[in-house]
Formats: C-alpha cells, sequence, structure tokens
C-alpha cells in the first residue's frame, strides 16, 4: 500500500511542496509527453502467455506491486477511458461539468470587473457564490457521488485485476534473482 500512496505523490501537479502551483500546471504537458514515453505495447499489455493466477496473497502483491509501475501509462489511460465513459454516460454530470467551466471561464473574462447589466451590477464574488450554488444544486441531480464510485469500482477491478493476473517479464525475473 505504500508503494501506491507513494506513487499519488509522485503526480506531476501534486510534488510540490505547496500543493497544485501555477509552475506545475504549466509543466504538465512536458510531464505528459514523457509519461506516454513510457506507454507499453498492446501486445505486452495483452500478452496472454503471461496471464496466470497467482499463486497466493505474497505473489499477487508482488506482481501488483510491479505492474503498477511497469503499466502506469496504461493504467492512466484506462481511467482516463473510464471517465470519459461515465462522463458520456451521465448526460447530467457532463452538462454539469461543461456549465461550471464555461462559468468559471466567463466570470475570470471578466477580469474582476463587476458585471453591468444595465439596471444591476454583480460583482466577481457574487458571480462566482451564485455559479457554485446553481452548481450544487444542479449536482444533486447529477450524482456525482454514485459516478465517481462507480469509477473507483470500475477502476480498481480492471487495474488491479489485470495487474494481480499479469505475471511479471522473464527480464524482471533474472533481475530479482542477482
Amino acid at each position: 500500500m505504500n508503494s501506491i500512496t507513494s506513487r499519488i505523490a509522485q503526480l506531476p501537479l501534486l510534488n510540490s511542496d505547496n500543493g497544485i502551483s501555477l509552475d506545475n500546471i504549466r509543466n504538465a504537458p512536458g510531464s505528459i509527453r514523457g509519461r506516454l514515453a513510457n506507454f507499453r505495447s498492446l501486445g505486452d499489455f495483452f500478452d496472454y502467455k503471461r496471464f496466470s493466477k497467482p499463486a497466493g496473497v505474497g505473489e499477487a502483491q508482488s506482481r501488483i506491486n510491479f505492474n503498477l509501475g511497469y503499466f502506469s501509462t496504461n493504467y492512466a489511460i484506462i481511467f482516463l477511458l473510464l471517465s470519459i465513459y461515465s462522463l458520456v454516460t451521465n448526460l447530467r454530470l457532463l452538462f454539469l461539468v461543461v456549465f461550471v467551466v464555461l462559468g468559471m471561464t466567463g466570470i475570470s473574462y471578466l477580469g474582476g470587473e463587476d458585471l453591468n447589466l444595465g439596471f444591476t451590477r454583480v460583482t466577481s464574488s457574487s458571480l462566482y457564490t451564485y455559479l457554485i450554488v446553481v452548481a450544487l444544486i444542479l449536482g444533486i441531480f447529477a450524482s456525482p457521488l454514485s459516478t465517481l464510485l462507480w469509477l473507483i469500482g470500475a477502476s480498481g477491478v480492471c487495474i488491479l485485476g489485470h495487474a494481480a493476473f499479469m505475471d511479471k517479464p522473464i527480464e524482471s525475473a533474472f533481475a530479482e534473482q542477482v
């Protein structure tokens, strides 16, 4: 479990001392390109000759620890595809995400100035408050919690199932014995 949490802590946007920073977000495309360089081929990822039932919990844990690092890019792509699938199948949640993103973008275009509607002026902070209130009300009907729980479960079954049943490559077996 410690190896999983250490891998999460090494995510490109979260490795700063002060959390998510603007520099980390700017450098993310380069990090993504570097991450995609570690993509394993589909032949290697779906090598059915290496699929076998682990002998015990210890071997399954060893396989999971190895495969989470070895296939990390492939697993990230699986998580991304499952996330896209969950948004496409939950149109209310997709609408909510698009609504919030467009609302935040629209408010940021004001540049801190008040919105003048002719008959009234609305401050940027009031617009953010209204956006949050409307998003929370719409969020009740969009069922984001059930979608998140489905995403966690589906990702866990797919990724941990593959990692547990995929045997290590021959090269790694020789590297461990030396």
